[in-house]
C-alpha cells in the first residue's frame, strides 16, 4: 500500500470559531489524529489528558492530547488529537477514519467514503 493524503480540517469543542485545516497523512496504523502543538494551541484546543503512545521505531512516548472535531470528505466526527512534536506532518488516525465512514483503497489508494456507516 502506498501513502495517502486527504484534507481534513479540525476544530476545538469548545467552538473558539477557529480551525486548522491541512493535507493529513492517512495512517491505518495509528489510532489516533496527531497535528503539531502549536497548531492545536492556536485554535484553541484543549489538553485533556496524556497517553503513552508507541512510535513506528518501537519507542514509547507520553503524550498530551485533546478532543476535536474532524471534517473530512464532507464528514463530521469527533475524536483525539495528540499534541505532536513541531516537525510533525499531521496524521488522520484510523479511530476518525472508521467513526467518519471512511476506508482506504488498497489498489488506488484513495480514500472513499462507505455505502453506510456499520453498526453489526
Amino acid at each position: 500500500m502506498g501513502i495517502t493524503y486527504t484534507t481534513v480540517t479540525i476544530k476545538p469543542l469548545s467552538n473558539t470559531g477557529k480551525s486548522y485545516k491541512a493535507e493529513f497523512l492517512v495512517d491505518t496504523g495509528a489510532i489516533d489524529c496527531v497535528v503539531p502543538a502549536k497548531e492545536l494551541e492556536e485554535i484553541g484546543v484543549e489538553r485533556t489528558g496524556q497517553k503513552m503512545y508507541e512510535l513506528a521505531d518501537s519507542s514509547r512516548v507520553r503524550f498530551d492530547f485533546g478532543l476535536i472535531q474532524i471534517e473530512v470528505m464532507d464528514e463530521i466526527t469527533a475524536g483525539r488529537v495528540v499534541f505532536g512534536p513541531e516537525e510533525t506532518d499531521p496524521i488522520l488516525g484510523v479511530t476518525a477514519l472508521e467513526s467518519a465512514a471512511l476506508k482506504v483503497n488498497p489498489v488506488t489508494n484513495e480514500v472513499e467514503k462507505l455505502p453506510a456507516s456499520l453498526l453489526k
